[in-house]
Order: structure tokens, then sequence, then C-alpha cells
């Protein structure tokens, strides 16, 4: 039976409300809220007592898009789950949603079973998986029903990297249909991939083979082309959509129109595109090849359509995309031929942070961060209220959260497995101080408290906005 704790004096933020409240837990769950300094919290008692005076009391955050582990390019991902949820954990994110992976020819249980033996016994906090569906077929569309059924309840398609995970126009269709029929939700890389090559070979042709180059061939024209045409064959399906990793305004302008037209169609960016910029990508002597990430990296000026995207509502979620390849040996394979350099960037440990400068710079007010980083990637994907919120019966992945620490990003300093950082030098104000995941205490003041296998494998419902 694990520690009885009570929290104390702080201020609870979820996205429904903000409350000055004791937080008591039990068994793992959060057994009661009542006003600070009321006789119910005065009556409490615990084992294990936290003053959160002078601090937030939140969410632990749920960041719906990782790739722990993944295979990409002939190298993998620089995080193991380990090392990864380990990473989260001290940035206060107690739940990750990654991908396993379906090969060609196989079967989607195979590429599952592969993901949970990765992942079992090495997780410091709690996983669930999404399915990345690379061969769809007769055999892959009926095996979707029984991932749905056992908590496995979106699937990820791509219209991008042809003879790796590409489906084309028609098998996309199949598996929309599909999902529409068995309560899957079709997660969508939006990019025209039989577009993009072509433009990636012109390009080499020409000898521009800098990493600056991998953001001009992939255009935000194709990934606004793409996301409407996601949108569209949903719409002929009858199936909701979720686009991840937005990252062009003209692409947020389709699920903006799309929202507007009363559709179920739903849209994920990342701190990435929100703090860094082609300006990134063209850094000198390869340094750029630290950014290179597929959507990529947009001019500043689409960062403001991000944001007003995100006060909307016309985007729902901040995801990370964490896919950390290190920039010796792993990013250094494209020197000379941007199209071989690895996709993906590290950014588990930094997102909670990164929003709540955010708050600070007034771009987001407290409950819309904990909103789109906590509960609403919780209820996209069939978590909440077990996850994403703090209120009676929901699991007790809680951070205490000091909003007035400065802090300094760093490769120095940061706990994921690579070797440079993306935001190096970035000043923040806000800073992640204890962390309890199922009420056991992760991260204490600071200091690394968990265990690997302490986390869970957590079976999803279905979306929860399609009720």
């Amino acid at each position: 039976m694990s520690t009885r704790t009570l929290i104390r004096g702080g201020l609870v933020v979820t996205a429904a409300e903000e409350t000055h409240a004791d937080v008591l837990i039990e068994d793992g769950r959060i057994a009661a809220l009542a006003a600070s300094g009321s006789a119910a919290a005065g009556a409490w008692s615990a084992e294990r007592v936290i003053d959160a005076t002078d601090r937030y009391v939140i969410p632990g955050g749920v960041d719906a898009h990782t790739h722990m582990e993944f295979p990409f390019g002939g190298t993998f991902s620089s995080d193991t789950f380990e090392t990864g949820t380990r990473a989260a954990a001290w940035g206060g994110t107690t739940t990750i949603v990654d991908f396993a992976v379906q090969s060609k020819g196989k079967a989607l249980r195979a590429g599952l079973d592969a993901w949970h033996a990765k992942a079992d016994g090495n997780c410091a906090i709690d996983y669930a998986f999404h399915m990345i569906v690379s061969d769809v077929n007769e055999a892959t569309l009926k095996q979707m029903d029984g991932l749905v059924e056992e908590g496995v309840s979106s699937f990820k398609l791509f219209m991008a990297y042809p003879g790796v995970f590409y489906s084309d126009d028609g098998q996309i269709l199949r598996a929309m249909q599909r999902a529409g029929g068995n309560g899957g939700l079709i997660m969508m890389h939006a990019e025209n991939g039989i577009a993009i090559d072509v433009l990636v070979e012109q390009a080499l042709a020409r000898g521009r083979t800098d990493p600056r180059y991998h953001g001009e061939v992939r255009k935000a024209l194709l990934e606004a082309e793409a996301t409407h045409r996601a949108i569209k064959l949903a719409q002929v399906a009858g199936a909701p959509l979720y686009v991840v990793h937005v990252s062009a305004r003209e692409a947020v302008a389709e699920l903006t129109r799309a929202r507007d037209e009363g559709l179920p169609v739903f849209g994920e960016t990342c701190p990435q595109y929100l703090f860094l910029s082609t300006d990134n990508l063209a850094e000198p002597d390869f340094q750029g090849a630290k950014y290179v990430c597929s959507t990529p990296l947009r001019p500043q000026e689409h960062q403001a359509a991000l944001w007003r995207g995100l006060r909307t509502n016309d985007l729902q979620v901040v995801s990370t995309d964490h896919c950390p390849f290190c920039f010796s040996g792993q990013k250094e394979l494209g020197r000379g031929d941007f199209s071989k350099i690895p996709n993906g960037m590290p950014g588990v440990e930094h997102r909670m942070d990164l929003l709540h400068q955010a708050v600070v710079d007034g771009h987001l007010s407290r409950r819309r961060w904990i909103e789109i980083a906590c509960a609403t990637p919780a209820r996209m994907f069939g978590l909440y209220p077990k996850k994403g919120t703090i209120a009676p019966g929901a699991d007790a992945d809680v951070v205490i959260y000091d909003p007035h620490a400065e802090q300094t990003i760093s490769a120095a300093t940061h706990h994921m497995n690579v070797d440079y950082s993306a935001y190096e030098g970035k000043r923040l104000t806000g800073r992640v101080e204890t962390v309890l995941s199922r009420g056991e205490p992760v991260i204490t003041q600071r200091e690394f408290t968990g265990r690997a296998g302490h986390g869970a494998y957590t079976a999803r419902g279905t979306c929860q906005y399609l009720d």
C-alpha cells in the first residue's frame, strides 16, 4: 500500500479552475480536495506532507506523441524507454503515449508486442501506445478492431516518407472507414511526400545539400495540401481526424475551416514550432542538422498563427514529437546530403516549462496551459479523468511547480540521452520541483527518486470528444 500523502497550501490549477486547496492522496489516487485552511483540510493527516506554499499544484503532463527507441534512417532514436521516461518526469510529464510500429508485411500485433517488450519494466512513468500502420490491407484493417477493444485506440498514417511509412489515398480512406466504424482515431502526418521527394532530388542535383534545404523542400503549401486532403478523405469516410505536428499557418487555416464547418478534426503542434524557426536550420557548420525534423521548422512569422490556433482551440494539443538523435554519429549521417539527416528532435523534458513560459509571456492563460498539456491530450486519447486532472478518483499524478524559479536550458544539465539541446541557453521562468506518479515520488525537491519499472502500461478508451 502506498504512503498517504497530503499536499498543503498550493494553488491547484486544472483546465477547469484555479483554487487554493489541499490535496489528499491515498492508494495512488486523489482521495479528496478541500479549501486550504478549512476545517475539512485541517482534519487530515498523512505520513507524507508536502508544503506547496507559493507553488502551483498541477496535473502531471500527458505527452501524447513520443518516439523512444524509434528506428529511422538507419539508426534509432537515442532515448530508451528508461532514459526517456526519466527525462519526462524531470519535466513534469507523468504519462507518455508512444508509437508502436507495424513493419511492412507483418501484423499490427507483432509491432505492438515488440514495443511492449521494449517498454515493459523500464519506464519511470506510465505509458500507452498508438499504432503506426504502414501496411494497410484487409488483415491489417481487421486487426485494428481488436486493438481498439484492448486499449490501443489510435492509428497513425503517413502521407510522407514514400517507401517507408507512406500510405496512398486509397489505403488512407480504407483505414479511416475502419476507424469510423470501430471508434478509433486516425492520426495523420500530413505532408505531400511524393511531391517532396521530387523537390529533394532537384535540390540535391543543384548542390543544395545543407540542413537549411530540408526546410525549403518540405514546403508549407505541401503541408497545407496534405492537411486539406486528409480532412476531405476523413469527411468521405465519416471518421474523425487528428493531424500531428502542425507547423505551417496554411495548415492551421485548413484545420480552422474544417472546425468552423463542425467537422471532428483536431490538431496538434509542438514546442519547436512555437519557439524555433528556419533561422535555426540555417545555423552554420552543419549545426542546423540539430533542428531537422518533419514537419520542418518554419519561418518565424508562422508562430503567430500557431499561438492563435492554441488560444482559439483550432489547435487543441501541444505534444513534443520527442525523437532525439545525437549530433555526433547520428545527425552527422547527413553531412553532404540533408535528406540523410535523421528526422527528429529532443523535447520531452522541456514541454511543460516552455509552455509555462508562454503563460509568463502572455500567450496562454494558466488554465489553457494545463488544458493543452494535460487535460486535452488525456481526453483526446481516452485517458481522462484517470489522467490529466486533479480530482477525486484520478490517478495521483501531481506536479508541484515553482512559477518563480529561473532556469537556463542546457545539454549540460538536461536528462535526455542526447548530446545537444534544441533550446541551449534559453532562460525560462518556472520549474518543476516535485513529481508524484500514482502517489509515488519520482522527483523530490529536484532529485530523482523514481525507478525504472514503476511506470505501468495504461490501456486507453476511445477519443472522448466523439461521445
